[in-house]
């Protein structure tokens, strides 16, 4: 346990969260930057004296729950909660699950991509983000339950009735391999996540094509996709799909973008415009 380096790393990232970023009233008279050492303490319900000696680096060595509670009060990011753990000579076992909270810097990098559709999918295929043109162009997640915007459950489970095929015959396959690739990894991350057994449980139960792909035990990354998606209203639309990792949250980005000058460029300008709405309803 490295008592000064866990103290100062305690201090700075208690000092950057402002009260409103954990629900407190600010109130009159602050002194300090950040949180309260009083208020670290109420949030991770430990004593203030506790907390105050681990700042002081002259704390006892806490335990994993009190490490756990800590990082959850300072907010701290997956690698900020390992470097915690390592600080306090307790090294992190895996996470409990998948993570679904998506940093704003990524929702707003979305927003600045007015000309390409994007996705944000967690560790087990569940679109988490999206911007308003892959909401035109792929579905229109806000109307889907969660279980309805997991992609794998799409690929082999099937879209609700009366939903066409996201993709191309050809394109879907390929997606399927890819899809498996990266769920066989994320269990082997989260061997004790409740959702990620009973994703994989359903698959196999319920997709012959699932159960065969998952037996193989790849775990190779694919190539870079390249997808036609078959649009209700204004056709197929072939866009590349280029994937950016968010190491620290176990996350992908999925960009979606036409070549220029193509019949699909006028496609995702034409979705732009209409986004979500029903082309073929009479106005």
């Amino acid at each position: 346990m490295d008592r000064r380096e866990l103290a100062g790393f305690l201090r700075a990232r208690r000092e950057r969260i402002t009260p409103a970023d954990v629900g407190l009233p600010a109130g009159p008279r602050r002194r300090t930057p950040g949180l309260r050492r009083e208020e670290v303490a109420q949030l991770a319900f430990i004593s203030t004296e506790y907390y105050t000696r681990l700042e002081q680096a002259r704390g006892p060595h806490p335990s994993r729950e009190v490490l756990t509670a800590l990082a959850r009060a300072l907010r701290l990011t997956d690698a900020e909660r390992d470097h915690l753990h390592h600080l306090a000579g307790a090294p992190p076992g895996p996470p409990a699950g998948p993570s679904r909270e998506v940093r704003q810097s990524i929702l707003d990098l979305l927003r600045r991509l007015p000309n390409a559709a994007a996705i944000v999918l967690s560790a087990t295929g569940e679109v988490i983000a999206w911007n308003d043109l892959a909401a035109a162009l792929l579905a229109d997640f806000s109307a889907l339950s969660r279980r309805d915007r997991n992609l794998l459950r799409r690929a082999f489970l099937g879209p609700r009735p009366g939903e066409p095929l996201l993709y191309s015959r050809a394109d879907a396959q390929e997606f399927a391999h890819t899809a498996v690739r990266h769920l066989r990894a994320a269990a082997a991350r989260y061997p004790d996540d409740p959702e990620v057994a009973e994703l994989v449980g359903d698959l196999l139960a319920g997709s012959a094509e699932f159960a065969r792909m998952w037996a193989v035990h790849d775990v190779r990354p694919g190539p870079a996709l390249r997808k036609t998606v078959n649009h209700p209203q204004v056709g197929p639309v072939t866009v590349n799909c280029d994937v950016l990792d968010i190491a620290d949250r176990d996350q992908r980005v999925v960009i979606y973008t036409a070549d220029p000058g193509s019949p699909a460029e006028e496609a995702l300008r034409l979705l732009s415009v209409i986004g979500t709405q029903r082309m073929n309803v009479p106005g």
